[in-house]
């Protein structure tokens, strides 16, 4: 089984290593051929002077004996005869073998080559240049030579050639592992600050780097959920809490009620009793299910779908019976985006409660705000304080007497009004009005 680094910093580390390694390899071989092309070609242009000169001596007769060294001994000349005999040479080459055994034909007279000789360390390279001074059978060859650089025989060159891959190899290597380091270090402290969050410590959150890289939006984003679960886990705590203060008192009265009448049966009206009952179990079960839609509001379980707000708001005043006289003013052509049921529960709690509280009449308007749709519902009642505006939404609020269980109502109507209209995008508040209470909910309109 094949072994691969389990973090991404030492896995990126080992893939820039490997890649320094490939192309700075591929690059130092380019360079290697290249120094040896051009040294070559440097040592062969140096020889080529010499070898001519004493190949056009040989021919004309005028070649001097020795050789004339002009270099030092640096450039080696030799003439050698078609036995293999050393006919002529310069004072560095006098005494010494042929340098090298190939002989140029009539057809190709004059050859470039390297010969070497020995083993490493001991290794000779040399550039020749052979030339055959004539077509005849018996014709000479002039062989001229230069010791090619020890650095090009030895392997010096390439051993410094890989030394140098290997420590730029090695600096990549360091960059990207701190390079890398420096760079998922926000997300090992996104890691460690998410590992530290409980259920009952939801309101940390992670670091958000600065910047807009995927680093920074992942920060973002993981805040982002952060929110939307601890607004979830508020809203299964705050059910919990408002249903076990809410249901105590109803299904409390419901147990006194029978276990009187069980304990008593003789001195109790069955009759009343299980009305009473009955009462309770109603409330109970308007309790439980206004809980219930407070818990899914805003969880994106049902569709949006275009909605004409005047047409929604008409259908459901026709569909109701008032005690007391509604007005309307409703604009054609306001049209929102939301889940059609909720908004007609919203509208449905929001016309109880102006009922509810109205003295003689209740009015509707529906119309246009810059971009957003407004619905508004007033009565003509007491209205409500401005110090009580906020708390009206808040649940099982009653701010009076009125507003007592026997008036009606969970004391939620309103909670869950504002819910659905801020799982809307919208607002809910209790603006100003000359007389009794003006509701207005804000919506974005829909985009045409």
């Amino acid at each position: 089984m094949r072994m691969r680094p389990r973090s991404i910093r030492s896995r990126d580390t080992l893939i820039a290593a490997v890649l320094a390694v490939l192309v700075l390899g591929l690059i130092a071989v380019g360079i290697d051929l290249g120094v040896r092309s051009a040294v070559k070609a440097d040592l062969l242009k140096e020889i080529q002077v010499d070898a001519r000169r004493a190949s056009g001596g040989v021919r004309d007769g005028s070649l001097p004996t020795p050789i004339p060294d002009e270099t030092g001994g640096r450039i080696l000349v030799q003439v050698v005869g078609p036995g293999g005999h050393v006919l002529d040479a310069t004072s560095a080459a006098t005494g010494r073998e042929p340098v090298s055994i190939l002989w140029p034909t009539a057809e190709l007279r004059v050859r470039d080559f390297v010969e070497c000789r020995g083993s490493w360390p001991d290794r000779e390279c040399f550039v020749v240049e052979a030339i055959r001074a004539t077509t005849a059978p018996d014709s000479v060859v002039v062989y001229a030579w230069e010791p090619m650089p020890a650095y090009l025989v030895n392997g010096v060159l390439e051993v410094l050639f890989c030394a140098i891959v290997l420590a730029l190899a090695t600096l990549v290597a360091w960059i990207t592992w701190h390079v890398v380091g420096r760079t998922l270090g926000p997300v090992e402290a996104i890691r460690a600050q998410l590992a530290e969050i409980s259920g009952s410590d939801l309101n940390r959150r992670v670091p958000e780097p600065p910047g807009e890289d995927e680093i920074a939006q992942l920060a973002r984003t993981a805040n982002a959920t952060l929110d939307r679960l601890e607004r979830a886990v508020g809203r299964q705590r705050q059910f919990a809490s408002d249903a076990s203060h809410e249901l105590r008192t109803p299904i409390a009265g419901l147990r006194a009620n029978l276990e009187d009448a069980s304990m008593h049966p003789e001195d109790n009206d069955l009759r009343a009793v299980v009305d009473s009952a009955l009462r309770d179990t109603d409330r109970l079960e308007s309790i439980v299910t206004d809980l219930l839609l407070l818990a899914r509001i805003g969880t994106g379980a049902s569709a949006e779908e275009s909605i004409d707000l005047p047409r929604l708001a008409e259908a459901e005043i026709a569909r109701r019976t008032f005690a007391l006289k509604v007005s309307t003013e409703l604009d054609g052509d306001v049209m929102v985006r939301g889940v059609r049921m909720q908004l007609v529960r919203l509208l449905g709690n929001l016309l109880d409660n102006a009922e509810r509280y109205a003295d003689e009449v209740v009015s509707v308007g529906v119309t246009r705000e810059d971009r957003h749709a407004l619905l508004t519902v007033t009565d003509d009642g007491a209205g409500i304080p401005p110090q009580d505006r906020e708390r009206v939404f808040e649940r099982f609020t009653r701010l009076d007497s009125a507003r007592s269980r026997g008036a009606g109502g969970t004391g939620l109507g309103l909670a869950i009004a504002r819910e659905i209209a801020q799982a809307h995008g919208g607002t809910l508040r209790v603006e100003e009005c000359t007389r009794g209470a003006r509701f207005v909910l804000r919506l974005p309109l829909a985009a045409e």
